[in-house]
C-alpha cells in the first residue's frame, strides 16, 4: 500500500496518498464500480458468497481453500486495503490501479 507512516501523539498510523485505487479485472480491462461487478467476477472465479443478511460485511470463500474475502457491505466504504486481499488471493486475475 502507497502512503505515508505518520507518528502523532505516540500514535504511528499509515496515512494513505492522495491518489485514488480502483481494482481492475485484468481479463476485461475493467475497472470494478459496485459489488454486483465484483461479485459476477468472483463468482466466476470459483468463490461463494456467504449470505449473512445480519453482517456488516460481504464475505466470499471458496470451498477449495481456506481463504475469505471479507468487504464491508456498503461499497462507498471499499479502500485499497480490500483491493489488496482480492489481489493477493486472486494474482491472476485482479489488479490495483490509480485512478
Amino acid at each position: 500500500m502507497a502512503g505515508v507512516w505518520v507518528f502523532k501523539n505516540g500514535i504511528v498510523r499509515l496515512v494513505e496518498s492522495s491518489k485514488r485505487k480502483g481494482l481492475l479485472y485484468m481479463p476485461t480491462n475493467e475497472v470494478i464500480n459496485s459489488y454486483s461487478s465484483l461479485e459476477n467476477k468472483l463468482l466466476r472465479l470459483g468463490w461463494e458468497r456467504y449470505d449473512c443478511e445480519h453482517s456488516e460485511f460481504l464475505q466470499f470463500h471458496k470451498s477449495t481453500s481456506v481463504d475469505l474475502i471479507s468487504l464491508p457491505r456498503n461499497f462507498n466504504q471499499f479502500r485499497s486495503v480490500h483491493m489488496y486481499d482480492i489481489v493477493v488471493k486472486n494474482r491472476e486475475s485482479f489488479r490495483v490501479i490509480d485512478l
